[in-house]
């Protein structure tokens, strides 16, 4: 009898079963999306601070910090950069030197992810680059400062990784360390507020 195929799909607590390997954006909810980032950890944890620091939290941060880079974007875009890491509801936050050795398998799954999780809420399954570029500079941002402030790293080591930004870019922005609920409810909220926009 032939072996039957490993599993390849994950049930999410909105009771949708999505596909890992043929994911559709049907099987696709914010709510399954805010909860799964609220509890993954960024930096594999190795963050100060009373609760982890999330994905959903770092991409609160990456939309505002856009948002900043782009004043005048489409709020469709803003979208997109809240959705950034969006994939890593399912498949988790892996380190890029664990991406590295997993090879491009990894990294073919969460551009399928990304390309449903975008058809699910009106953008295009592939960003343009000028957009994708924008977000990237975002994210390294973010980056720079959850390094700085919560991740250990001084600002000459992270210096040497990250791109120090300009003090106006960054003047006023906090790394939050909040309860998974909490990240959950602002993750869901600003969701619901950017595609009331479009």
């Amino acid at each position: 009898m032939p072996k039957a195929p490993p599993r390849a799909w994950q049930r999410m607590l909105s009771g949708r079963r999505l596909d890992l390997l043929d994911p559709t954006p049907i099987d696709i909810e914010v709510e399954d999306i805010a909860h799964g980032l609220a509890f993954v950890a960024r930096w594999n944890g190795q963050t100060v601070g009373d609760y982890p620091y999330s994905v959903a939290e770092h991409s609160l941060l990456v939309e505002e910090i856009f948002g900043r880079i782009a004043p005048k974007a489409p709020v469709k875009w803003r979208l997109a950069a809240l959705l950034h890491d969006a994939s890593e509801y399912v498949i988790g936050d892996m380190i890029s030197p664990v991406k590295s050795a997993v090879g491009p398998g990894y990294g073919a799954m969460e551009a399928r992810l990304t390309a449903a999780i975008h058809t699910r809420f009106g953008l295009p399954a592939d960003l343009p680059i000028s957009v994708k570029k924008q977000i990237k500079r975002a994210d390294r941002v973010s980056a720079w400062l959850e390094a700085t402030r919560i991740a250990g790293f001084s600002e000459a080591e992270a210096a040497k990784f990250f791109r120090p930004p300009p003090p106006d870019l960054i003047d006023g922005l906090e790394v939050c360390l909040r309860p998974p609920i909490e990240t959950r409810a602002a993750y869901t909220a600003r969701h619901s507020a950017l595609l009331s926009r479009l």
